[in-house]
């Protein structure tokens, strides 16, 4: 028994030291790299616009919201819908009623083999 837990803590020992000189070598390479340099943000290609320009679209902008919130009075009713509903034809209801019956038709008949 002692002779099996030394060799098994024999192999520990060695996949220890083992593990350790690979982590240093990989520290050593590390070390070596040139430090990463911090992300560049891509800055994109946004159309400058002079300040006279920002300065009027606010003005449009205030004049927009001033017109919407201006208009905001009580909610009025809502208006009818005008939409006329969909129906089928009598000929569309004919041929649903004839496939329906046909196959209630071929469930009887099936049912009825089944039981003989």
């Amino acid at each position: 028994m002692t002779d099996s837990l030394s060799s098994v803590i024999a192999e520990l020992e060695r996949q220890k030291t083992a593990i350790e000189r690979a982590l240093a070598a990989l520290r050593d390479v590390g070390a070596t790299e040139a430090p990463a340099s911090p992300a560049e943000v891509p800055t994109g290609k946004h159309k400058k616009f002079s300040a006279a320009a920002r300065r009027r679209m606010a003005l449009a902008q205030k004049a927009r919201w001033a017109k919407a919130k201006g208009a905001v009075a009580l909610p009025s009713a809502p208006a009818p819908i005008t939409a006329t509903k969909r129906r089928i034809s009598p000929e569309g209801m004919q041929r649903i009623i004839a496939a329906t019956k046909k196959r209630w038709r071929l469930q009887r008949a099936a049912a009825k083999a089944a039981l003989a």
